[in-house]
């Protein structure tokens, strides 16, 4: 069982922000979601952010909570229609819409009160001659630095997070660019072709085209790698 503090301004009717609490054992906390009610707030296992009337407040709040240092997740929760207009600078850790049931809240929560601990070599992404550290934000080919765009190293991530599964323009514009982005599916080709230059003429296959289909992330083969190394010898 968890203590969640939950910040809302609908004080009369809080256990509406999240129908599912009501039938799950954890202890509820509720507080103004102003920042000076923040100052002397008990401690929590989790911080729950009623984001659902007021999308600026919420931000605000969330980013004064992150500047301020938190030391319990916060998760913020809001309605479907307000999905669009969330984004990571707002420095939550996770969102739940009021429609989850008991289930998916319990499970939510019990993954950002228990992340999974990460060893420095499990966030490095290994895929022939290329490494990606996730938490550098950095990527290197053959050992030297690649000079890459935020968004160039994203999507050579998820695409090496995913090898031989094949997207379409439209997912990648989703899950990389992310659902605040309503530009054309053009701009996947752009960055994937400066992804490619970057990558260099060796590996530029790496990043392989399905025709009328989308990308796809291939995984060099090891006779690949040792011709290259042959070659570079």
């Amino acid at each position: 069982m968890a203590t969640l503090l939950l910040l809302t301004n609908d004080m009369q009717a809080s256990t509406e922000v999240l129908p599912a609490l009501e039938l799950l054992p954890h202890h509820v906390r509720v507080l103004s979601a102003e920042p000076t009610a923040l100052l002397d707030a008990p401690t929590a296992d989790v911080i729950l952010l009623d984001a659902r009337r007021d999308l600026v407040g919420a931000r605000s709040l969330c980013r004064l909570i992150q500047t301020t240092g938190k030391e319990a997740p916060l998760v913020v929760i809001v309605n479907e229609g307000g999905l669009a207009a969330l984004s990571s600078d707002w420095g939550f850790d996770d969102l739940l819409l009021t429609s989850a049931g008991p289930a998916e809240v319990d499970v939510r929560l019990r993954l950002v009160t228990s992340p999974a601990q990460q060893t420095e070599s499990e966030q490095l992404i290994h895929t022939g001659s290329i490494v990606i550290d996730e938490a550098g934000y950095s990527a290197k080919l053959n050992g030297q630095q690649l000079d890459l765009t935020y968004t160039e190293f994203e999507l050579l991530k998820y695409l090496a997070q995913h090898p031989g599964r094949v997207f379409s323009r439209q997912q990648l514009l989703s899950d990389v660019w992310g659902y605040d982005y309503y530009g054309g599916t053009r701009t996947v080709d752009v960055h994937v072709r400066r992804l490619r230059a970057k990558l260099g003429a060796e590996y530029e296959s790496v990043i392989g085209t399905v025709r009328n289909v989308g990308y796809r992330f291939v995984t060099p083969a090891p006779s690949d790698e040792q011709s290259s190394s042959a070659s570079r010898s």
